[in-house]
């Protein structure tokens, strides 16, 4: 994209999601043969990193899970690292810019080895997930493996988790799975967008 063009889709609300489509298939999105994460093989492949690190891309991803994030009315969001880290560090920053902060923290795979051994990060010392309504934040969701580690963290910290959201669901299991565990699964895409 022009820079004329970045800075259009920056600042036209209408354009937020057509850009964003834009960024994650030029930049995310392959096809071939792939073993995803759960072990299954698949030939379409989202690997949303280099778009959550496109300031653009960041920009957006964001401004489209924030609108969501307060339809939901939440506390905290959260989830697992390295997945939702991105995602988590750029709702937090522009949701400050819109003046509605959102409250964040990200859930490690496993404890740290030292310091205070923590496996919900993020939070001060006086804050807590207890009693707190929780949505989990993931990039992507196949299995819902990932995104069911970080809800179990976070209920095992007391926090009622209801609703999740990814910027791609790839249609293999995730939603179905989530709603097993009494989590409804929101995304901005759909793998067959990108057929």
């Amino acid at each position: 994209m022009g820079a004329a063009r970045l800075q259009r889709a920056a600042t036209d609300d209408s354009g937020w999601h057509t850009s964003l489509f834009e960024i994650i298939k030029e930049r995310s999105f392959r096809r071939g043969r792939f073993t995803l994460a759960s072990g299954a093989e698949s030939d379409l492949y989202f690997n949303l990193k280099p778009t959550m690190m496109d300031p653009l891309g960041a920009y957006l991803a964001a401004k489209t899970f924030i609108e969501i994030i307060h339809a939901e009315d939440v506390d905290y969001v959260g989830g697992l690292e390295m997945g939702a880290v991105p995602i988590i560090g750029a709702v937090a920053a522009i949701s400050v810019t819109e003046g509605r902060p959102i409250r964040t923290f990200f859930v490690r795979k496993a404890p740290k080895e030292h310091g205070t051994r923590e496996k919900v990060e993020g939070l001060s010392p006086t804050e807590s997930l207890a009693g707190k309504r929780v949505m989990v934040l993931d990039d992507v969701a196949t299995s819902g493996g990932s995104i069911m580690k970080a809800i179990e963290a976070v209920r095992g910290s007391g926090a009622t988790v209801e609703v999740a959201l990814v910027l791609v669901d790839r249609d293999e299991g995730a939603k179905q799975h989530l709603a097993n565990q009494g989590i409804r699964l929101l995304s901005v895409f759909r793998a067959q967008h990108f057929h």
